[in-house]
């Protein structure tokens, strides 16, 4: 019989490294089959946002942020005469505890991600393996045999109660689900220089778009010590006249770096996409990451919404496993994700419609509406509006009003900041620890009923009554916490609210106000888990 484990995942790059962290975290089994014996050495992504990084703390990953990352700080848009178009604030720290956005170098990222997967116990990993084949059993309860090639030829049998497709943008399981990229007709090709500096330069801004019609190009720090330059094709240029080792040096004297000062690492053009999967699961099988979406980088969204995919697939699997929930939370991990990535996706789109504009005419067009819009903003003494490609979840596993709406604040990623509990204080994540919140200003005895503590309980939910910041922690009671930076009693005023249930993705289930409205938000979770506990 093949070896049997609970979820399988096809693919072991950065998302399904997390998958499978935020997986075996929870005390499932894991077998990952990827085709590459080693890790790819060179970066592709080179930041990931708030969310993200919060994500990957969940992973235990988050104390090594800031030796494989640095803040990205501000990321400036300028035309070919250097004035400014657009300016997107990278603050240190936002809505999620993290800054805003964390430029990294992959390959370290990665690193230390395997290496933790290697010492984990419920991870057990097969390199240099290729899904060939994939058989779904049907029956409840069934089980889903997965054939591989091994690097001698031979095949390796394994079973698995679920498989995850984190195979790319090629992605074996997405065929076996039977469903297609829709591609959104934006496609352009650039070519990649990784460079490493060795005269101690700086760089204000340290990320930087040149809305050149001449040539379109970037600079953005690939994290701690590295540097990316990316150039746009122009139309007459080949692939191959533009991916070479001299090509890239004449395009890298634009910004003025040259042998002399700095180390080619790599170069590559890639051809940035635009899509999404119609179809994300299919019985047994689901697929995140690339497998169900791609992007351009514009927007800096293309691994945190992969990362974003693994933290709302891997508490649905954990719950599915444990018999808390139904096939249905997957269909609701379809919607609400493939809703929330095209959001993102259309973003992207956008700003490179923007930064890929060549024509000389219809780019002076551009710089003088984006001029104008800075001047506005500038004589009113506001930053110029920014469109973020986040946005709240519409759709899936959330309370909904009577409209048939999500309830806000339903939907909307919880705020992280630093909270107290007697001798302890930091991020509420490290404080409280990870799973199923229920929030709340009220007294958990007198808002709750036993049937509510016993089911809040199956599903390892941190009950946590928040205090006001000048309340002395040291005479805190269990289970409650002291708001230090006035971020959650004012959430929960704004909601007009005094308790929120928060799920472990960390998004916003649904609020409400007194012991009947909660009990109403609690049953309505019941019903979208299809609980069999309860039941």
């Amino acid at each position: 019989m093949p070896a049997h484990c609970d979820v399988l995942i096809v693919g072991y790059g950065p998302v399904g490294q997390l998958l499978a962290l935020l997986l075996a975290d929870r005390g499932r089994t894991v077998t990952v089959v990827e085709r590459w014996p080693q890790a790819y050495p060179m970066p592709r992504a080179v930041a990931f946002d708030g969310e993200g990084a919060r994500t990957l703390s969940a992973a235990g990953i988050g104390g090594l942020v800031g030796r494989i990352g640095e803040p990205s700080g501000a990321y400036l848009w300028q035309n070919a005469d250097g004035q400014v178009l657009l300016h997107i604030d990278g603050a240190e720290r936002k809505l999620a505890g993290w800054p805003e956005s964390t430029s990294m170098y992959q390959p370290a990222l990665e690193a230390e991600m395997e290496a933790r997967g290697a010492g984990h116990g419920n991870i057990t990993v097969h390199r240099g393996h290729e899904v060939v084949r994939i058989d779904e059993d049907s029956t409840p309860g069934g089980t889903v045999r997965v054939t591989a090639t091994t690097p001698d030829g031979g095949e390796l049998l394994l079973s698995a109660s679920w498989v995850v497709g984190c195979d790319g943008a090629n992605s074996f399981v997405r065929r076996a689900i039977g469903t297609e990229m829709t591609d959104l007709g934006f496609s352009h090709d650039w070519l990649v220089c990784d460079v490493v500096h060795h005269d101690g330069r700086t760089f204000d801004p340290n990320n930087l778009q040149i809305c050149d019609p001449a040539r379109p190009r970037t600079s953005v720090s690939a994290g701690p010590g590295n540097r990316r330059y990316e150039f746009m094709r122009l139309a007459g240029e080949t692939v191959e006249q533009l991916n070479t080792t001299q090509s890239c040096w004449e395009l890298l004297k634009l910004f003025d770096v040259s042998p002399a000062d700095s180390t080619l690492r790599r170069h590559h053009v890639y051809s940035f996409r635009a899509g999404s999967a119609e179809q994300w699961h299919r019985g047994r099988l689901v697929i995140a990451g690339d497998a169900a979406h791609v992007m351009p980088p514009f927007a800096g969204q293309g691994m945190s919404s992969g990362f974003r995919d693994a933290g709302a697939l891997a508490w649905r699997l954990d719950a599915l496993l444990a018999g808390q929930a139904g096939p249905e939370v997957l269909d609701h991990y379809t919607q609400e994700r493939r809703t929330h990535v095209r959001h993102a996706i259309t973003m992207s789109v956008n700003l490179g419609r923007i930064i890929c504009q060549t024509d000389p005419k219809a780019a002076a067009d551009r710089d003088l509406v984006m001029k104008a819009a800075a001047e506005r903003a500038a004589a009113a003494g506001t930053a110029p509006p920014q469109r973020s490609p986040l946005q709240p979840l519409t759709k899936g596993f959330l309370h909904h009003a009577p409209n048939g709406r999500p309830a806000k604040p339903a939907g909307a990623l919880a705020p992280q900041a630093r909270i107290a509990q007697g001798n302890r204080s930091g991020l509420f994540d490290d404080i409280v620890g990870l799973g199923f919140v229920l929030l709340t200003t009220e007294d958990p005895e007198l808002l709750l009923t036993e049937a509510d503590f016993t089911y809040l309980a199956g599903l390892g939910t941190r009950i946590v009554r928040i205090l006001a910041s000048g309340t002395d922690p040291a005479r805190t009671a269990p289970g409650e916490v002291v708001d230090l930076d006035d971020v959650y009693l004012p959430f929960l005023t704004a909601a007009a609210a005094t308790t929120a249930l928060i799920r472990p993705d960390f998004y916003v289930y649904g609020t409400a106000a007194g012991p009947e409205a909660v009990r109403s938000l609690l049953d309505g979770a019941r019903t979208a888990l299809r609980a069999t506990a309860a039941a």
